[in-house]
């Protein structure tokens, strides 16, 4: 099986039954397959679930295919771009209570994509550091709290 991101997704995307178009793009260095479609809320599910299980299936049989294959991203009419900045900004007002008062605050139970985009979010800010508990649960606290100086 050498399909490429793109023919993977049309071809799950077809069984399942959707009228669609898979766009490719890329960022932060990761390939992107943008799904247009007038299905967009099945696609993206309750809590954005069916859009991660449908990416981490994506994901698992690319790598199956090709274990150092590249990581994608699979997003439904920019919603996840615009997930992503509403979660960074309402990170960046702990981030700015964090700062104010010197203490550590944590953020709600969050999965494995969200916390990424805060810790990148955050890994070049000079007061802020962040931190996840290393135990293997599904979702997890973010620790903000003030960088240590060196």
């Amino acid at each position: 099986m050498n399909e490429s991101p793109k023919e993977l997704l049309d071809t799950i995307l077809g069984y399942l039954g959707f009228a669609f178009t898979i766009e490719e793009q890329e960022r932060d260095g990761h390939p992107v397959l943008q799904i247009y479609t007038h299905e967009a809320n099945l696609l993206i599910g309750r809590h954005d679930q069916t859009l991660d299980d449908l990416q981490y299936l994506v994901n698992r049989l690319l790598l199956a295919a090709d274990p150092p294959g590249p990581r994608v991203v699979v997003d439904v009419e920019h919603h996840r771009d615009m997930r992503d900045d509403a979660l960074i900004q309402k990170v960046q007002h702990l981030a700015e209570a964090v700062r104010n008062s010197g203490r550590p605050i944590q953020t709600e139970p969050l999965n494995s994509y969200d916390r990424r985009i805060i810790h990148n979010a955050f890994k070049e800010d000079p007061l802020i550091a962040t931190w996840s508990p290393p135990e293997e649960a599904r979702v997890k606290k973010i620790t903000l709290r003030p960088r240590r100086k060196e």
